[in-house]
């Protein structure tokens, strides 16, 4: 019987993914993203960031590379996957990573290049897409 391993986790590539293929043609894209956890403490509220490594394979990973860039927001559903090896050393090193299962992009907003003179219509479309920004920052995937 195999036991729970899985994981969720959001946030954002903190660089391009790296897109390989292994020795017999299966598709492997990695990435790193960082999470950001918000606490309150005595001084006011505080920000914790975690970077976790992230492998896809197969379509997923052709997807992750098509859409995937620096910066974008993402969440992974998946698995942990611990590596061990001895280094050069000879000390046991070991890595954990996660094995992406599923994933989803947020979606991202593209500001409409317009040629109009008034800048008060323009100030409007600008409010009016950091509003939609901000309503979908609100709701969860």
């Amino acid at each position: 019987m195999n036991n729970l391993n899985s994981i969720i986790i959001e946030g954002n590539l903190v660089r391009d993914p790296l897109f390989r293929s292994t020795a017999k043609g299966t598709p492997l894209c990695t990435f790193s993203i960082a999470s950001n956890r918000f606490y309150k403490q005595d001084t006011g509220i505080e920000n914790e960031v975690s970077f976790f490594d992230v492998e896809s394979w197969s379509k997923l990973a052709e997807s992750c590379y098509n859409l995937g860039h620096k910066g974008r927001g993402v969440k992974v559903v998946g698995r942990l996957k611990q590596d061990r090896w001895a280094g050069p050393d000879g000390k046991q090193r070991s890595r954990v990573s996660i094995v992406a299962e599923h994933i989803e992009f947020r979606p991202e907003f593209k500001r409409e290049e317009s040629d109009q003179d008034d800048p008060s219509e323009a100030g409007a479309s600008e409010n009016a897409v950091t509003e939609d920004i901000a309503e979908m920052a609100s709701v969860a995937f």
